[in-house]
């Protein structure tokens, strides 16, 4: 376990505790929310982050093998102009596919509860990664615990805003 993993597994609950749904209810939630999203319009399944609860945003990356737009509804925070969400791909192994797409193009379109906006990928690191991931804490759901479960680091992915977009 490398450092930045033992920053992540600070907690005293052993991982083995950790509650993850099977994978296929997962990916059965995600089918279902962009479901609702997009049957909706866009009325349905996005929310802007409140106290104590984060949001939800609808991400567009380009995809890096294939070149058309993706759209995947994360989970967010604001952190000044920036919105800061994590690659977690539900706790499973795996980098998310729009983490891969950031990482090859950083360029991005999101939509919040305030309308769309084009955005600049970036992982976040030391100190800022630190200040984040404790942020991401407040709002439970044992992030300690589930993180462990992974073999690599879940990156804070920072989304900031492009100019003139």
């Amino acid at each position: 376990m490398d450092e930045h993993r033992t920053a992540e597994s600070t907690s005293t609950e052993p991982a083995s505790s950790a509650r993850i749904p099977p994978r296929w209810f997962v990916r059965t939630a995600w089918v279902v929310h962009r479901g609702l999203y997009r049957v909706s319009a866009g009325r349905f399944g996005l929310r802007p982050p409140q106290p104590g609860r984060w949001g939800m945003m609808h991400l567009t990356t380009v995809g890096r093998r294939s070149g058309r737009e993706r759209p995947v509804i994360v989970a967010y925070f604001e952190d000044g102009p920036n919105l800061v969400t994590l690659a977690m791909n539900g706790w499973a192994a795996p980098e998310p596919a729009w983490w891969l797409n950031l990482q090859a193009n950083p360029d991005a379109t999101v939509v919040v509860d305030g309308g769309s906006r084009g955005v600049r990928a970036r992982a976040a690191e030391g100190a800022e990664r630190s200040r984040l991931w404790a942020t991401w804490r407040t709002y439970g759901d044992d992030l300690d615990v589930h993180a462990s479960l992974r073999p690599t680091e879940t990156a804070v992915v920072v989304l900031e805003p492009r100019g003139g977009a």
